[in-house]
């Protein structure tokens, strides 16, 4: 049940902050026009209350929020967002730079009395993420991910360095986003598709990774598919990251988003994204993201937007996110037209355990965070949202199909949450950007409002812990903390302790909250060699398949011995298949001469449905497809004819879609005895083949006396010239009169102007629109 719940008056604290300056001026000017609206109010679930927690002047524009372990909220802010599409008349401007301002509830009633600024400085241009751990607070600022130090405990910055830089997206929200802390003590953070994003960390390692994404600011320059990272692989659009806490280590988690504007990384490892769409209706989602998985934004390669890829009859959400191509995760939880900004998972326990493990995700397009309970569902999760905190009714929240169905005017649309934080208190806080519009790149808010909301139990006023990091007991209580990044300050004293804090590390395994004993799993595989054989013992016996998966992961963190691969052949059985799916992952960079049994096993136990199992079987044949599918053939005996394959081992031919299938998959696909929607699955893995002889194979489909087959083989074809299959034939010869084959020479001709670097830019872009508005040219384009 949903009630209604007056959220509290936005007071007037001007007076008493002693603002000084022109931006405290404007905030007076404005605050008197829009304070305290009437009806001002949030929606919660029964049993939880909202206050006021903090507003302008104490903030300003805030983008991203983050708590220390005194239990402070830190604030960073985005007032000059957008310089060139918001006109500095008509907006709150700070000439010096944006800020990081710490707040703080000195008197503990529940609400900010003191603002400070940490730091202020005007290399930070629209920075989108903030992370505060220890006495080190990192600000995201495309292009450099900053780390601000203060030396002297005085709330102070003393020190500026570059964590890492060169990535895409200035002045952009499509950029690089915040960092949080990992259950095995590394960062995790992530950046949208303004790329490219050309980024070496401490150890000299390359990442390099773009597509064709180039809208949103004029600063856009350079972005380009196809690019190939230090690792050999192609990385595309926006992109989950990690890295170690010293700057080295830096890999790719999962890629191809849209733009997922932060990512929330829980005790057992599990990593949850929302993402934004760009078709403006429909297609906004909240995801679990896979290790090592292809997020489906962009064709695989980034060179093709999902509007060019769509096949007929497919709807758009299915088209947005690629669902239909191998090589692709499921998209999660479709949360129709939004604007998703903040995520977290709740892990404490002070709201009641109803609400521990709820996954929260901001929406600013639909003034609501959504809740979900995630729900183990195979290799994957069931996501199904709630309206957790709403400033309009659930009738509104889900029954919106458009942004053009609600009345702008209205001060409850004006709820813009760009980030939900948990707290050292166990509390909820909501950074609210505050405006009438979201999305579009345009304030109309002209003085920055924002305010800070926190959730508790009704009638309850919980107060941060006091933590002594100097102690075991202190380091104990700060990793038991639901706060991130306050719990990985836990984890790295503990750690330093070594096996001397064992026994105290393996008393969490008993504690009633089941994320404090995820956590004390992966410290234990840190705790040198009889905390290493503790996790092995949890990975082998525990009864909780959730925490076997993390085991595995954390020995794997850690432990890059021969003694992985035993553990590998014993996961591979578990009865889990989100364990075994922890395995497939790891054999992604174990050859095959070493996996075959483990690869057999993982393939037999497939059982035709969990599109999540499916994926990860196939990263781990990822480079050897064709080896796999040859060793499978053998060791699972398939004899069937294609018209008769079981469901299981038609899937694992799409997925793998070897060279070696072709002849099969154009007989499946053309046996009248076989389903259409098998048909067509066929053909779609014969239109991932990029081989002459599947090209022939859907020549011969296409000329099927079935009709809808001989139809979509044609479709196939003609998509396909256009890019993958481009250099596979002698398109041009087969088109049918002299000026067909001299109008294709001029669009090439057009083509290569395009390509020209050293071409007038001008010039450029008139070639590609000469090539946009004729058919041929126009495929040239999207090749």
């Amino acid at each position: 049940m949903k009630r209604r719940y007056i959220a509290g008056v936005v007071v007037l604290l001007l007076a008493c902050m002693g603002m000084t300056g022109q931006s405290g001026h404007a905030a007076r000017s404005a605050l008197a026009e829009h304070s305290a609206p009437p009806g001002d109010s949030l929606y919660l679930p029964d049993g939880l209350e909202a206050t006021l927690w903090a507003e302008t002047p104490h903030i300003y524009n805030p983008t991203n929020i983050d708590v220390d372990a005194e239990g402070r909220v830190w604030v960073i802010e985005a007032v000059d967002y957008r310089t060139f599409n918001n006109a500095p008349e008509r907006r709150l401007s700070h000439p010096q730079g944006e800020r990081v301002v710490i707040l703080d509830d000195t008197d503990g009633d529940g609400r900010a009395d003191t603002s400070k600024t940490f730091v202020q400085d005007d290399d930070l241009v629209a920075p989108l993420g903030l992370a505060v751990v220890g006495n080190k607070v990192y600000v995201s600022a495309s292009p450099t991910l900053f780390v601000y130090t203060d030396t002297d405990g005085d709330d102070k910055a003393d020190t500026r360095e570059t964590f890492l830089t060169g990535f895409g997206g200035l002045d952009h929200d499509h950029g690089l986003h915040a960092i949080t802390s990992g259950p095995g003590g590394r960062f995790y953070f992530n950046a949208g598709n303004a790329g490219p994003h050309i980024v070496t960390d401490q150890a000299g390692w390359t990442l390099r990774a773009g597509s064709i994404y180039s809208g949103g600011t004029p600063y856009m320059e350079g972005n380009q598919p196809g690019l190939t990272s230090d690792d050999g692989k192609v990385w595309t659009g926006g992109l989950n990251l990690r890295v170690n806490p010293d700057g080295t280590g830096l890999d790719v988690v999962a890629h191809n988003f849209r733009n997922s504007y932060e990512l929330a990384v829980d005790s057992y490892g599990n990593v949850w994204n929302n993402d934004n769409d760009d078709d403006g209706n429909a297609s906004t989602r909240v995801l679990y993201a896979m290790p090592a998985s292809n997020t489906g934004f962009f064709s695989r390669d980034g060179a093709r937007t999902w509007q060019a890829d769509q096949r007929p009859g497919q709807e758009t959400f299915t088209a947005h996110w690629h669902q239909e191509d191998p090589g692709v995760i499921p998209a999660g939880d479709q949360t129709g037209p939004g604007a998703p900004t903040g995520i977290v998972r709740y892990e404490g326990s002070q709201l009641g355990e109803a609400h521990r493990g709820m996954l929260l995700s901001a929406d600013a397009g639909r003034n609501v965070i959504y809740g979900y309970h995630p729900e183990p569902k195979g290799a994957g999760f069931a996501l199904e949202s709630t309206s957790f905190v709403s400033s309009v009714p659930d009738s509104v929240v889900y029954n919106r199909g458009t942004y053009d169905n609600w009345d702008p005017e209205s001060r409850s649309y004006w709820f813009r949450p760009s980030d939900v934080a948990v707290g050292t208190d166990g509390a909820i806080y909501v950074a609210d950007w505050y405006d009438a519009r979201v999305g579009g790149h345009q304030m109309q808010d002209s003085v920055g409002y924002g305010r800070i909301f926190r959730i508790t139990r009704e009638g309850d006023n919980p107060q941060a812990p006091a933590l002594d990091l100097s102690t075991t007991a202190g380091q104990l209580q700060a990793l038991r903390n639901p706060a991130p990044n306050v719990r990985a300050l836990g984890f790295r004293r503990l750690k330093e302790q070594g096996s001397a804090v064992l026994d105290e590390v393996k008393a969490l395994l008993d504690a009633d909250n089941p994320f404090h004993r995820a956590r004390a799993v992966w410290l234990l595989a840190h705790l040198g060699p009889e905390g290493l054989q503790e996790a092995d013992r949890i990975f082998r016996s525990s009864p909780d398949p959730a925490l076997r998966g993390a085991a595995f992961r954390a020995l794997k963190q850690v432990d890059d011995s021969s003694a992985m691969m035993p553990r590998v052949r014993r996961a591979v059985q578990d009865a889990s298949p989100a364990v075994r799916r922890a395995a497939a992952i790891y054999l992604r960079d174990v050859p095959l001469a070493e996996s075959r049994a483990a690869m057999v096993e993982l393939a037999r136990r497939y059982d035709g449905e969990d599109r999540w199992y499916l994926e990860a079987f196939g990263l781990a044949a990822e480079g050897e497809e064709a080896a796999t599918y040859e060793l499978l053939q053998q060791e699972l005996a398939v004899a069937a004819a294609p018209s008769a394959w079981s469901d299981p081992w038609s899937d694992l031919v799409w997925r793998l879609h070897p060279i070696d299938a072709i002849d099969a998959l154009q007989r499946r696909a053309s046996a009248s005895s076989v389903a259409w929607e098998e048909q067509k699955e066929a053909m779609v893995a014969l239109g991932f083949i990029n081989d002459r002889a599947a090209v022939a194979a859907m020549e011969a489909l296409a000329q099927s006396d079935q009709p809808k087959i001989a139809e979509r083989a044609a479709w196939w074809l003609d998509y396909r010239r256009t890019n993958a299959w481009y250099e596979l034939k002698d398109w041009a010869a087969e088109e049918q009169t002299p000026e067909e084959r001299q109008a294709i020479q001029v669009m090439q001709a057009q083509l290569q102007t395009v390509q020209a670097a050293d071409r007038p830019l001008a010039e450029r872009r008139q070639a590609m629109g000469t090539l946009a508005k004729d058919a041929h040219g126009s495929r040239m384009l999207m090749s």
